[in-house]
């Protein structure tokens, strides 16, 4: 699965308009994420991903991915 982010702003009348063109084939499915502010312009994405990246400081994560740091 391949994931692509696309710009894009919420025009007046409440249509979602992207800011690039692209071309996708019939049937393609997408996500949509409102932001509450009109614009990520200036502000630290890693704050941003950090509720969703929460859980990764946690002892049981650090055992699930513990096997990815074993020595070779």
């Amino acid at each position: 699965m391949s994931l692509r982010t696309v710009k894009a702003i919420i025009d007046e009348q409440g249509g979602i308009r992207l800011l690039e063109s692209i071309s996708l084939p019939a049937g393609r499915s997408a996500l949509v994420t409102i932001l509450e502010d009109e614009t990520l312009e200036g502000q630290d994405s890693a704050l941003l991903s950090e509720p969703a990246l929460g859980d990764w400081g946690r002892p049981e994560e650090d055992a699930a991915w513990s096997h990815l740091q074993q020595e070779r």
